[in-house]
């Protein structure tokens, strides 16, 4: 199966998505005009790393996989489970790189195990708090199992962050059927910082809640010491069916009380809109709607360029069809899914 690289949004989603599914359905794949459109375009280190762990993985031969390259050739084997240590090298995304195991991990016939080196929380990218709280109690709801561990963050530009996951075998994953949110409980949240004074996870905080008020919320402070130095601050808010959740990191001249803020702002616009899943998870949980058993149906706050090219990935590697309309100012996303099971 071909996949056009340059689809849609055109970036690293495509190629994690198309070799994830290569890899859980242990057939063949090739990637062409890989981030084509980017200013760099072709494979970057972080990718090359990820492909090669999902290698690892299924045991697959690879061909392409050059600094730049914009064509990879995929050929999986059969998924083993065990314990794999990655190094991404430097501060590229370890949520990222997570996208494209977690999938494929839950099919394999035992544990798997990733200790993962990076950057835990770097722009353009999911922070890994957003993927312990938000992304997998959802998935927990079709009967995902996986635990995420934070042993050290990791900013950029030095990264040097160490994230261990462990994912349980699973037969196969249920449906989901999110249109509703059911009644709301509290937002959670974590400022952190490495090599700063205290004051600013606090002020980041402090703002945070400001903006949220009428909402109860419980933010947590951690800093710390070590190589890496940067900071950030992750918000979810939780509800009886679902979670939704929001990020702002921090930068050189930008003031704490302004990141607090920032991530309290997109959490509201989650909160106050119609979605039941936010626009992050709205495109990430697609390739697992596809393999569950039965039909799911989500409800989106929007159709991002994200979103519709992992719905192009996903038809064309496993054969199913998404339906799409709109409703109350948000998008229905429903698909019959595979019933999956490992071989």
């Amino acid at each position: 199966m071909e996949i056009d690289g340059s689809y849609g949004e055109g970036g690293g989603q495509i190629l994690r998505t198309s070799i994830a599914l290569s890899a859980l359905l242990g057939e063949p794949v090739k990637i062409t005009n890989i981030r084509k459109a980017r200013p760099r375009p072709g494979l970057a280190q972080q990718h090359r790393v990820g492909i090669e762990a999902l290698g690892r993985l299924s045991g697959a031969e690879v061909r392409g996989l050059e600094m730049g390259s914009q064509v990879v050739e995929f050929s999986p084997k059969g998924l083993t489970p065990g314990r794999y240590e990655i190094d991404i090298g430097t501060a590229g995304s370890i949520s990222l790189l997570l996208q494209g195991l977690m999938l494929p991990a839950a099919f394999t016939k035992g544990r798997v195990e990733f200790s993962v080196t990076g950057g835990t929380d770097v722009k353009w990218s999911p922070t890994i708090d957003y993927l312990r709280n938000v992304l997998v109690p959802i998935l927990g709801r079709m009967g995902y199992g996986a635990a995420i561990q934070v042993a050290k963050r990791g900013y950029y530009p030095k990264g040097g962050g160490r994230v261990v996951v462990s994912v349980e075998p699973v037969g196969a994953l249920e449906a989901i059927r999110l249109v509703e949110r059911g009644s709301f409980r509290s937002v959670r949240g974590i400022s952190h910082s490495l090599n700063l004074p205290g004051h600013i996870v606090e002020r980041q905080g402090r703002a945070a809640r400001e903006a949220l008020t009428g909402y109860p919320c419980e933010i947590a402070l951690e800093a710390s010491r070590d190589h890496s130095r940067g900071t950030g601050i992750t918000l979810w808010a939780e509800y009886e069916k679902t979670v939704l959740g929001a990020s702002a990191l921090g930068e050189v001249g930008k003031p704490a009380e302004r990141v607090g803020e920032e991530a309290a702002q997109r959490l509201l616009r989650e909160v106050l809109g119609p979605g039941v899943l936010d626009i992050y998870m709205g495109d990430q949980i697609l390739p697992y709607l596809a393999v569950a058993q039965g039909r799911s149906e989500v409800l989106l706050r929007e159709m991002t360029n994200h979103t519709r090219s992992n719905i192009y990935v996903v038809e064309r590697l496993l054969g199913v069809e998404f339906e799409v309309r709109e409703e109350g100012g948000g998008y229905r996303v429903a698909v019959e899914g595979l019933g999956f099971k490992p071989s």
